[in-house]
């Protein structure tokens, strides 16, 4: 039995927690604020309730595998667990809109062809199935195994770029290839396929004119694997993980700041915590690590957080996207000029879930990706702003509205992602300090509710059993 003792207790840690305590590890979490899951977490206030960081689960297996290996129970018997579907609504600048099915890959391609026309489908399913090959070349080192010790190999994008007159001498000339180029070559020139294929990667604070070709993946694994909710919002998980903790007997130390992870004779030897020194022979830590690559994200989340009176209307999508009014505007704003976005691409989130607000209302919640950075005072006429540019495509809520919160969340961690000469690939889990790891978004493979799950397998996975 190794004595463990985890920094954070974010989902990350909560999940490597659980894991390492299953196989007989006596394990500490400690936490400097009062409370567990990390961005995890949940706003209330006059009995409505929201989500403040992840609000969809996508790639459940990851969760679906902590519950059978922490507990031999199928994940849907500790939070209920229902896919989102329709998956999107999308609605575009010149009015287009766009209804996309959950987990179908053919319903897509109808969608496609009934929004922009024939062959849209089929050409954006040649470019899932170019996704689908980056997948099956990554999925193993970027998603379930550690980083490897030479990560050159992943220094090159996997993407299949087709070889027709043009396209390879293009290639040849630029540094990497991008999604932008994507777009632009094998979208065939039509601007609401593109704005779809962006708007994947700008979630995740990912500027299309450089992230690699390979970030296809992203809409590849949402469109095959499908995009799920989980009854009463994803901070139900977070209490799911955290009782599964408990009954491990995983011990917590909420209020309890890490001060200095202790060393000594090249290894860890304990951690300095609340002004108490505690032993161990492990320590995970989800804080980035000065030699950790800087995070390919530049930008950050804003979220507005809407009390509305009167229940969701029925038909009502869970999940509305509306489009930025100019995209190009919106990248120069954002990536060039680090300044809120005027008309930009904004997530509507409505669950209608009964559980999020008192009897007859809605709770509903709007994203929008953002400088890292942002200017508090600027939050209240901002907030104005993105009322009247959801109202503009069909979202008007503003007749209803009981109350509003607007929050900024910083810089969001992206996914790891081959190519680009290794730009876009996340800390490895073992740190150059031996029992020393690292964990969560800040580490491989990078951010996102799935990923951090896996990077809580992964360092469990090379500390092994007690």
């Amino acid at each position: 039995m190794a004595r463990i003792v985890v920094i954070g207790a974010g989902m990350s840690g909560l999940a490597a927690a659980a894991r390492l305590a299953t196989v007989g590890h006596r394990v500490t979490v400690c936490e400097a604020t009062g409370t567990y899951g990390g961005l995890v977490g949940r706003y209330e206030r006059e009995g409505f309730a929201f989500d403040t960081g992840p609000t969809l689960l996508t790639l459940p297996a990851v969760y679906r595998d902590l519950a059978l290996k922490t507990g031999r129970e199928p994940l849907e018997q500790l939070v209920e667990l229902t896919p989102v579907d329709p998956e999107s609504r999308h609605v575009f600048a010149d009015g287009t809109e766009l209804v996309l099915p959950n987990a179908s890959r053919g319903g897509v391609g109808k969608a496609l062809d009934a929004a922009f026309g024939a062959g849209s489908g089929e050409a954006w399913g040649e470019v899932m199935n170019r996704g689908r090959a980056v997948w099956e070349a990554t999925r193993r080192p970027l998603l379930e195994e550690p980083l490897p010790a030479d990560p050159t190999p992943l220094h090159t994008d996997p993407y299949p770029v087709p070889a027709p007159r043009g396209l390879a001498r293009l290639r040849r000339r630029r540094a990497h290839w991008t999604l932008a180029d994507v777009a632009a070559t094998e979208l065939r020139g039509r601007p609401g396929l593109g704005e779809l294929l962006y708007e994947y990667a700008m979630r995740f604070g990912l500027d299309p004119r450089e992230a690699p070709a390979g970030a296809t993946v992203l809409p590849y694994m949402e469109q095959s694997f499908g995009v799920w909710y989980v009854g009463g919002g994803i901070r139900a998980l977070a209490d799911a993980v955290y009782r599964r903790c408990e009954q491990r007997g995983v011990e917590f130390r909420l209020g309890t700041r890490v001060d200095e992870v202790l060393t000594g004779h090249g290894r860890v030897t304990g951690v300095l915590a609340g002004g108490e020194r505690i032993e161990a022979d492990a320590v995970l830590t989800a804080e980035p690590a000065e030699d950790a690559p800087a995070p390919a994200a530049r930008a950050g989340r804003l979220s507005v957080f809407l009390a509305l009176r009167g229940a969701r209307p029925a038909g009502t999508p869970h999940r509305t996207v509306v489009h930025a009014a100019d995209q190009g505007t919106e990248w120069d704003e954002l990536f060039t000029d680090g300044a809120l976005p005027g008309r930009p691409t904004v997530q509507v989130l409505r669950p209608g879930d009964p559980a999020l607000a008192p009897d007859g209302h809605e709770a509903v919640t709007l994203t929008v990706t953002v400088p890292a950075r942002v200017d508090a005072a600027l939050l209240d006429s901002y907030t104005d702003r993105l009322l009247d540019h959801v109202a503009g495509a069909g979202c008007d809520v503003r007749q209803r509205l009981l109350w509003r919160e607007t929050r900024t969340w910083g810089a969001v961690p992206a996914p790891a992602l081959a190519g680009a000469g290794g730009a876009f690939l996340s800390a490895p889990n073992r740190s150059p300090v031996a029992g020393l790891y690292r964990i969560g978004a800040a580490a491989h493979p990078g951010g996102g509710l799935a990923r951090v799950g896996m990077s809580a397998a992964v360092t469990a996975g090379l500390i092994g059993p007690a």
